[in-house]
Order: structure tokens, then C-alpha cells, then sequence
């Protein structure tokens, strides 16, 4: 299971969608199924459009607001989908709240079939519900599909855990490893509460890591050292 943020479809520009960046993990996944015996699937989040918390804090009602943020992660989806098509890549889009016309429901067997035929499925709408962020909804559907390893791919140069922020804490040292239970006791920030738990009681390791650094999916199913390993 590969979770890509919303934010990452922005690119530089901070908002919107990079056709650029969207081609190239497009790109990356295509070499990762091209170059390995392994099935793919993909949540993506819906920053670049819209965050409910932003909303909720600006005082909308947050079911409202995150109900706009799982719409925002469908327009990445469909995106996904168009430019992984363009490199031959059969892809189904399935959405935690029925839009029949532009994507399936997501249906656990189904989205299990479509893996089975080599199929890139892109899990869109989040969880379905409010108050829950697409880090959940990665590590709840990595667990339904049965997913071997949940690789969190992050953007802006950050390429796994530290002790602190990177960006504000130059003493900041990265974390080749760590336990769940460090994760959530420290507030290390990898994935939020819910989703880290999840894996940890489903026993689901994590790699946080640098989705746009260079070559990073394929040398971590290849068995290298990339990124942040989470687990037991």
C-alpha cells in the first residue's frame, strides 16, 4: 500500500495539481510493478484542494469541511488514474462514497479481484466518514486488502522520522527505526494516532520515506535501507 499526499500533487506551487509531479509517481509506480512481482494500491490524500481541519478551524462544522477534504482526494484520484493510463497501467479508482459515474464503490473483494489482475487501485474518499485523515484510511485499507507494508511516501525533503522537526530543530537526528509504541509516546508525528495504532495492533510495518527522491519505492522493495522503519 502506497500513501501519497494531497500535497505532493501540488508540487512547488503549494495548492492545485502538478501535471509534472502526478506523472512521475505515476512514473515511479509504473517502474515498481514493471521491475517487481508485487500488487499496488494506493490512497492519496486531498490537501492540495482542500484540508477539513483548515476549515473546521476557520469554524465551519468539521464533518462538513472533512466531507469537502474526501471529494479534494477523489480529483487526485481520477488524476492518478489518468496519468498511470497514459503509461498502460490498468487502474481502477474506488471511492468510500458512491459516485458511480467516475469511480466504483469500494468493495473489499472487488478491490481484491482488481489486485489479483494486476490492477493499481487507487483507494479515493478516505474512510467514508469524518474526523478520520487519509493516514487512516491508508492503514484500514492496507489491512482489509491484506497489504504486506504500508510505505508512507512524504514530500518537501523529508525523507523519514526524526526526534524533532527537521525544518526547525537543526539537532533533529533521523530514526532508521522505531516501535509503534515510540511513535505514539514521543509524538513523533509519522502517521496520526489512529492510523499507527491500527498498524500496531495488525502488526503492519510502515516505511516513511521521500516519495520524490529519485529511486526510493524500487530500493525498498528491493530490500534496501530507505527512510523510517516502523514496527513491533
Amino acid at each position: 500500500m502506497l500513501k501519497v499526499s494531497g500535497e505532493a500533487f501540488a508540487g512547488d506551487a503549494g495548492y492545485g495539481i502538478d501535471g509534472d509531479i502526478v506523472g512521475s509517481i505515476a512514473q515511479t509506480i509504473a517502474d515498481a510493478r514493471s521491475r517487481f512481482d508485487v500488487s499496488i494500491a494506493v490512497v492519496v490524500g486531498g490537501g492540495n484542494i482542500w484540508r477539513g481541519l483548515s476549515g473546521a478551524g476557520a469554524g465551519m462544522d468539521r464533518a462538513q469541511a472533512d466531507y469537502m477534504g474526501m471529494l479534494a482526494t477523489v480529483i487526485n484520484g481520477l488524476a492518478l488514474q489518468e496519468f498511470l493510463e497514459r503509461l498502460n497501467v490498468p487502474t481502477r479508482v474506488q471511492t468510500a462514497i458512491e459516485m458511480q459515474e467516475i469511480a466504483e464503490p469500494y468493495i473489499r473483494r472487488r478491490a481484491i479481484r482488481h489486485l489479483e489482475k494486476d490492477r493499481v487501485v487507487i483507494f479515493a474518499g478516505g474512510t467514508g466518514n469524518p474526523f478520520f485523515t487519509t493516514d487512516t484510511a491508508a492503514a484500514l485499507r492496507a489491512n482489509e486488502i491484506d497489504a504486506e507494508v504500508l510505505l508512507k511516501g512524504t514530500h518537501s525533503g523529508i525523507d523519514g522520522i526524526y526526534t524533532a522537526d527537521p525544518k526547525l530543530d537543526s539537532t533533529a537526528t533521523k530514526l532508521d527505526s522505531v516501535t509503534y509504541l515510540d511513535v505514539l509516546s514521543k509524538n513523533l508525528r509519522a502517521m496520526d494516532a489512529t492510523a499507527t495504532t491500527l498498524c500496531m495492533d495488525n502488526e503492519l510495518p510502515i516505511v516513511l520515506f521521500d516519495l520524490m527522491g529519485g529511486d526510493n519505492v524500487n530500493r525498498i522493495l528491493a530490500g534496501e535501507s530507505v527512510g523510517t522503519i516502523v514496527a513491533g
